[in-house]
């Protein structure tokens, strides 16, 4: 009983922390859509991978972008439900996104969701040793797997994706087998390597364009974008203690 009840709390107070992080901010929302305006325009489709509490998924809806949003959380589901349920430019996959279909092991942090993965013990041990994290997975759920070919057929081709998934962004793009015109990826650089295999997968499907952005500043690094062996060169100076961020990769049809 005590511990159902500390796992309650803890999850409570997961989620207002998540609340706070991103969507108490002043002037975020107004951020979030100049930033991701360069990307999207009215009636694009968008597909939102790791939606955790929709921040993203509520300023590209605000741009006029249909969004599909996968998030296998149930505590950040039942928020996306009650926050955007009834609009009808979105739709919620309550799955995870991996290489092939199936079921996957979900490792639940319930005080900082935002860590809630499905990558392997390794992942899992380097954010552990972070001392800017205080991480606990409490709880294993087995959720249901889709893969980004499956969420396209499905749903259409994306002008843009993010991919915000905890170190399994790598498996989600060999999920992947045609070119989206744009996508974000985070990256970690305790795991930075990832990144790179994140890179060279995409190059694999076609020739992108790349650049970076460090947290959430919402704001690109270079003012020119690159090709891959330069971002390729930018990730092997990253070492660990350096900020996190997201990389962006673009193509012209």
């Amino acid at each position: 009983m005590l511990k159902n009840f500390t796992s309650y709390i803890r999850s409570k107070l997961g989620l207002w922390r998540s609340i706070l992080i991103y969507y108490w901010k002043p002037f975020n929302e107004s951020r979030l859509k100049q930033f991701y305006g360069q990307f999207i325009t009215k009636g694009d489709l968008c597909f939102d991978v790791g939606a955790h509490l929709g921040n993203r998924s509520n300023a590209w809806l605000k741009l006029g972008a249909k969004v599909v949003a996968v998030e296998p959380q149930p505590q950040c589901i039942r928020y996306l439900e009650k926050k955007f349920g009834r609009k009808a430019d979105f739709t919620l996959v309550e799955k995870g996104v991996g290489t092939t279909a199936g079921t996957a092991e979900l490792h639940i942090s319930a005080y900082t969701p935002t860590v809630t993965t499905l990558a392997n013990q390794e992942w899992r041990n380097l954010i552990d040793e972070d001392t800017s994290f205080k991480v606990q997975w409490e709880e294993k759920k087995t959720i249901d797997i889709t893969t980004l070919d499956q969420l396209i057929e499905q749903y259409g081709l994306p002008a843009f994706c993010k991919l915000d998934i905890e170190n399994y962004e790598y498996e989600a793009l060999l999920g992947l087998s045609k070119p989206i015109p744009c996508l974000s990826v985070e990256f970690y650089p305790a795991t930075i390597q990832q990144a790179i295999h994140c890179v060279n997968r995409l190059e694999q499907i076609t020739a992108y364009q790349y650049n970076w952005s460090f947290g959430e500043s919402q704001q690109l690094e270079l003012s020119q974008w690159v090709d891959a062996h330069t971002i390729i060169s930018f990730f092997q100076t990253v070492k660990r203690g350096d900020k996190y961020g997201d990389f962006y990769a673009k193509y012209a049809p």
